[in-house]
């Protein structure tokens, strides 16, 4: 039962009761709290009605953010994982300028200063000075 259908049964049992709202001060009294029942009963229906509505608009906005996000992150991920692939903290790669054979500079090679090709066995030092390596030839 809604709180409409209460209100409308309270009006009911007032009216059988034949009270005098016009000459008598309690049906008065009761006359005007039956009709702000009946505004606030209305109220509340539409609050809930209005409540659902939004309920189900962000239902769709849920389910549209998360077609956005599976988009957005999925490509995300991808880059994270071939990252994490290629790249690690602890070493990069760099060519041998003599004889273009990948050479893994990490953290032994940078506080030694050099690094020596496996494939030549040539030696470069490494220059730190500006953020960068560079590799120059020690032989």
């Amino acid at each position: 039962m809604t709180i409409s259908e209460k209100v409308a049964y309270l009006k009911g049992l007032a009216e059988g009761l034949n009270l005098d709202t016009e000459k008598s001060k309690e049906g008065k009294l009761i006359s005007v709290m039956i009709g702000i029942l009946e505004e606030v009963g209305l109220s509340i229906e539409d609050l809930e009605e209005n409540a659902q509505a939004l309920g189900e608009e962000i239902d769709v906005l849920s389910d549209d953010l998360a077609d956005v996000e599976s988009v957005v992150f999925e490509d995300e991920d991808e880059d994270d994982e071939d990252e994490s692939e290629d790249y690690d903290d602890d070493w990069f790669e760099v060519e041998c300028p003599t004889c273009e054979e990948p050479l893994i500079i990490d953290d032994k090679a940078l506080a030694e200063g050099f690094i020596q090709c496996p494939n030549c066995e040539t030696k470069y030092s490494l220059d730190l000075s500006d953020d960068t390596v560079e590799a120059d030839d020690e032989e």
